[in-house]
């Protein structure tokens, strides 16, 4: 019952969160605090081919796997054809190892090029992997 009527006070300029504010540099104004490009990063534009590639690549098998269980099931229900679960199955996990492939393909097809490249990108596969490789056998820059 001691402690019971002190508050604790808290520290000035505290917003409430969970780590104080950094207060900026007395050589910079606060508005300027821009990083150097980092040059092993990946541009915008090619992040945004990327992200492109991997969703086409991905999405419609997977939309494909998970619309064989609604055939599968709408065809057997009606007593169309009788489909064994297992061929469900197979064909609904054929579908997604096809999306997880795609993963990659969407990933490793974009090209690092200001131009787009080509519709699908398969000439950029190999020079994307040549670039992966030479990456790990060189060691990482320093900061």
């Amino acid at each position: 019952m001691a402690g019971q009527g002190k508050k604790r006070a808290r520290p000035s300029g505290s917003g409430g969160g969970i780590a104080p504010s950094i207060p900026p540099s007395p050589g910079k104004p606060s508005g300027s605090r821009s990083k150097p490009p980092n040059p092993q990063a990946i541009p915008p534009a090619v992040a945004n081919r990327m992200a492109r590639r991997v969703a086409i690549a991905t999405g419609i098998p997977t939309v494909l796997g998970m619309a064989s269980f609604i055939v599968s099931y709408l065809v057997v229900s009606r007593g169309l054809m009788d489909i064994p679960p297992a061929a469900t199955l197979v064909t609904s996990g054929a579908f997604f190892l096809l999306g997880l492939l795609g993963l990659s393909y969407g990933v490793l097809s974009a090209s690092w090029e200001e131009q787009p490249g080509s519709l699908l990108g398969a000439e950029q596969i190999g020079v994307n992997i040549g670039r992966l490789r030479s990456s790990f056998k060189r060691p990482p820059a320093s900061s």
